[in-house]
């Protein structure tokens, strides 16, 4: 041993846990072998001796240092107590069924060669900082871990990176902050609260019966938990919760923790209109949509009197996917826009509460894509707090068959995520969890979760008869107590509530809940409400001007592309964007990303915030856009957009992970809850809308009319047959186009820059009005350099967004036109290239229909009434017959033809969009322009 040993210079002097643990297998194998250490560990071990010595000199509750011949023993008390610190989620006593098998195997003192005497003999301060004054041994230390990390809470996070976070949460859970310490006052509020709870359901269940409510019964606890959690965040001033969840125990969450009075609650099972039960002071809010839906798929928002709002997401039965809607709300709410540059966020604003289903969470992969962005910069929160509602079974389906993890919670674990598991039926457990929880999002700005485990009092829904396919499971179920029965007992045996309180409790409950259900009764006879499609909505939009001043856009140019004299673009780059400045001098065009960029300019200008993602988007996926710029030397980046002049909101652009259902999902609530922000998801491809297609199915296409939430986010999906095969080919637009109806989006496939300069100016005006709705543009890839495509300034300068656009120089000889031709986007440039100025082809006419929903029937209309000797309207596209926009544009076509053949030109039905040869595909491109332009 050393004799120069300081303890004010010692490195030994505050390690404890696992790096003592490694320090002293150091120490022993430089005893042994010290050639085989790093030179500077031999160092050390010669100037400050052995590493258990000094810990315990260093100790105030050290008496003795450990002698030589107990090494050993020390090293493997050490290894013991981390063994209960990492494994004693596998022993605790978590499971309110009591079902799981127990593993002790690693916190046995056998297993390390240790007895009871041998653990006597090591000193606390080896185990524990800071022990409590009745902890005096390693034995007595080895049995409060064994107390803290296997009782009815158990964690785990020491896969977590970070060791700061792995010492304030062991530091927090060693010192007894996760043990329960709730005062009377506190433990009558809970029981209080659990009686509500588990009150509500039985009512429901007796009153309205055979209705579906996916009843929360089971896991009640998770009220208490969110109810925790609100409280915790109008002490610290947040501004708002942002809550997701699927249907089980949503009705609960509605009523208790956005305080949805009984009476609304019972009037949508009774099937009467609730609206004379809204609250008066205006607390509560709700859209309703016009087509509606079940009750448990509602939404709501409830500000508390101090300001702090809680806010539960619409969302549909695809269970997890609401997760990244509500994720990308919260960072709206964080963000402050209506100053430029980078938006500014402040994550104390605003957080989300993401409850998820323990089937679901490792069985949806959305789960994970939203995980993944969680510490990403352009998606991230300052963490969420994560929550399963874990019944131990999906559906029928029980966990043995719904995954390959020991927890449904290990998914999360890959994501250094801490997780804590947490038996339902204890709710003052419940109430420390969500502390905890609550106070480590707030000090790392990281998620975490919380593992309620519990179980389903009934089936799938109440319709259900669980014992069919799960007996074992239920027949335990239905002997087992309620959560508010238990702790009703427990509070009684403490004598906090006398038996005849706890029981008055519920009666006064069911009494309350009665009384509202009378009031409901006595409006029964009340029409219930139908609610129609707002004027706004059918009228569509109006022709908005859109047309910018000369002089702005001629100064925005020079701005965007002035850069500062000490930053280096890359040579080649600089060259092509300088070429934007020949079209304000007369020469050449604007192409599609330059009317892009100056659209984008001009909105900022007009106030709005723009937010721009996707997989390249910074550059654009075809090397087109360029809103970002690289210094060659050192990296830096600059966007120019930040420095015009006149500019009153944020810009940004991000480049999004490689990820397409939670990034869109994410865009879509963000411009949810910003409805003044322009917000635009780019797709890589098109056809990568594939892998969103739920978001689109659920969200975008049908929320208006579900929930009558608003939204005006822009999705660009490039399209177009380039001979490149059947993927990155179609967008698959006939997908959209299939469920366009009631104005519910605009879908465009556009054939212009100054078109696409209009659309997105004219979707920025509509933003906060009541006739917003998506906009889906089927962009262009080959197009985007195409001369035919390109604008002149003056384009830009004039005018409005023009649904439909008849091809320049043809149609002239009004009474020799015998075939009308509609296409759009790259097909109608197809044709426009074959024509050229439309000599020899005075008996044709082409019309871009620019605007495919709503379709532009009208317009239409008047281009075939100026043509009284046409004989025949035909469609041209690129896609299979069965694809693109041929079969929604059918009938269209017939109702305006009065008598005229409609045709179609373009592929024969296909099962894949497009041939995987690029010659083919020439062939075939050129055979439909042929026929098209075939004289008659």
């Amino acid at each position: 041993m050393s004799s120069n040993y300081s303890d004010a210079k010692s490195p030994w002097s505050s390690i404890t846990g696992p790096n003592l643990g490694y320090i002293m297998e150091m120490y022993d194998l430089y005893q042994e072998s010290p050639e085989l250490l790093d030179p500077e560990y031999v160092e050390l071990f010669k100037q400050y001796g052995s590493p258990i010595e000094v810990t315990v000199g260093h100790q105030a509750s050290a008496t003795t240092a450990v002698e030589p011949n107990n090494f050993e023993k020390v090293l493997a008390t050490v290894h013991l107590a981390e063994a209960i610190r990492a494994h004693g989620h596998l022993a605790s006593d978590i499971y309110p069924l009591n079902d799981q098998p127990k593993d002790t195997s690693r916190m046995e003192p056998s297993t390390y060669g240790l007895n009871e005497q041998d653990l006597t003999e090591v000193p606390v301060a080896l185990i524990l900082n800071n022990a409590p004054s009745n902890v005096t041994n390693g034995l007595e230390a080895i049995n409060y871990l064994k107390s803290l990390y296997t009782d009815k809470v158990a964690f785990e996070f020491s896969h977590v990176i970070q060791p700061q976070e792995r010492s304030w949460l062991q530091e927090k859970i060693e010192a007894g902050e996760v043990k329960p310490t709730l005062d009377a006052d506190k433990k009558k509020q809970v029981l209080d609260l659990l009686t509500r709870v588990e009150g509500f359901e039985k009512f429901v269940h007796r009153t309205f019966v055979g209705q579906k409510r996916f009843s929360i019964e089971g896991v009640d606890s998770l009220v208490v938990l969110m109810d925790e959690l609100v409280q915790l965040s109008e002490s610290a001033g947040t501004k708002d919760i942002m809550i997701g969840m699927a249907h089980r125990g949503r009705l609960n969450v509605l009523t208790h923790i956005l305080n949805k009075p009984y009476e609304m609650m019972f009037a949508g099972f009774a099937h009467v209109g609730d609206d004379a039960f809204l609250p008066e002071d205006g607390s509560l809010q709700i859209t309703k949509g016009w087509f509606g839906d079940v009750k448990y798929h509602m939404g709501a928002a409830y500000k508390s009197a101090n300001g702090t709002s809680v806010k539960l997401a619409y969302n549909p039965s695809h269970l997890e996917i609401v997760g990244p809607v509500v994720v990308g709300q919260t960072r709206a709410a964080q963000e402050v826009t209506d100053e430029t540059g980078i938006a500014k966020m402040d994550p104390k604003k605003s957080y989300a509460i993401l409850v998820h289903g323990d089937a679901a969470f490792p069985g949806q992969g959305i789960v994970t894509e939203t995980l993944n962005f969680s510490r990403v910069k352009a998606y991230q929160t300052g963490g969420s707090i994560h929550v399963i509602a874990n019944n131990l079974i999906g559906f029928t389906t029980e966990q043995f068959d719904s995954r390959s993890t020991h927890y449904s919670s290990d998914p999360a674990k890959g994501f250094e995520v801490p997780v804590i598991h947490v038996n339902a039926d204890e709710p003052e457990a419940v109430v420390a969890v969500a502390r905890l929880a609550f106070e480590y999002r707030a000090k790392f700005g990281k998620d975490i979760l919380i593992d309620l485990i519990g179980y389903r009092r009934y089936g799938h829904n109440e319709m259900d008869e669980p014992l069919v396919t799960n007996p074992t499971m239920y027949h335990g179920i239905h002997q087992h107590d309620t959560v508010r029965e238990l702790y009703g007992k427990q509070l009684a045996a403490e004598k906090v509530l006398s038996e005849a309180d706890v029981k008055k409790l519920d009666t006064d409950t069911q009494k309350e809940m009665q009384e509202a259900y009378d009031k409901v009764k006595e409006n029964k006879s009340a029409e219930f409400p139908k609610l129609e499609i707002p004027e706004a909505v059918l009228n569509g939009y109006p022709e908005v001007p859109t047309g910018v001043d000369k002089a702005v856009l001629t100064k925005m140019n020079e701005e965007l592309l002035t850069w500062p004299t000490d930053f280096s673009t890359f040579g080649k780059l600089a060259k092509i964007l300088k070429r934007r400045e020949e079209p304000f001098k007369g020469k050449g065009k604007i192409d599609w990303a330059h009317a892009e960029t100056l659209a984008f300019g001009t909105i900022l200008q007009d106030g709005n915030p723009i937010r721009l993602t996707g997989q390249d988007a910074q550059r654009g996926t075809f090397a087109h856009r360029h809103l970002v710029l690289h210094d060659d030397k050192n990296g830096n980046e600059l966007v120019p957009l930040h420095h015009i002049s006149d500019a009153k909101a944020s810009f940004v652009v991000y480049n999004s992970p490689l990820s397409e259902a939670s990034v869109l999902g994410f865009e879509y609530g963000y411009n949810v809850e910003n409805n003044k922000a322009l917000v635009i998801w780019e797709a890589q491809y098109g056809d990568f809308a594939n892998m969103a297609q739920m978001m689109f199915d659920q969200f975008i296409s049908a929320g208006r009319a579900k929930w009558g939430q608003k939204s005006g986010l822009v999705m660009l999906l490039p399209h177009g047959y380039e001979g490149q095969g059947p993927e990155h080919s179609s967008a698959r637009l006939e997908r959209h186009l299939q469920m366009a109806a009631e104005n519910n989006w605009t879908v465009a496939n556009l054939s212009s820059a100054a078109n696409y300069f209009h659309i997105l100016r004219r979707q920025a005006k509509m933003l906060e009005e009541d006739s917003i709705r998506p906009l889906i543009i089927v962009s262009p890839k080959s197009l985007l350099r195409h001369l035919l495509v390109g604008a002149s300034v003056d384009d830009l300068t004039e005018g409005h967004f023009e649904t439909i656009i008849e091809q320049p120089n043809m149609g002239k000889s009004v009474k020799k036109v015998e075939r009308i031709l509609f296409a759009s986007g790259k097909m109608a440039i197809d044709l426009a290239e074959r024509v050229k100025d439309g000599t020899d082809y005075e008996w044709a006419h082409i019309v871009r229909v620019e605007q495919l929903y709503p379709f532009p029937a009208e317009k239409i209309k008047a281009v075939i009434d100026r043509y009284p000797n046409a004989k025949e309207l035909a469609w041209v596209q690129e896609e299979p017959q069965n694809m693109g926009s041929w079969t929604f544009a059918d009938p269209y076509l017939r109702e305006l033809s009065d008598g005229k053949e409609v045709k179609y030109f373009g592929r024969t039905q296909r099962q894949s969009p497009a041939e995987g040869d690029g010659e083919e595909h020439k062939v075939e491109q050129t055979r439909i322009i042929d026929e098209a332009l075939a004289k008659l």
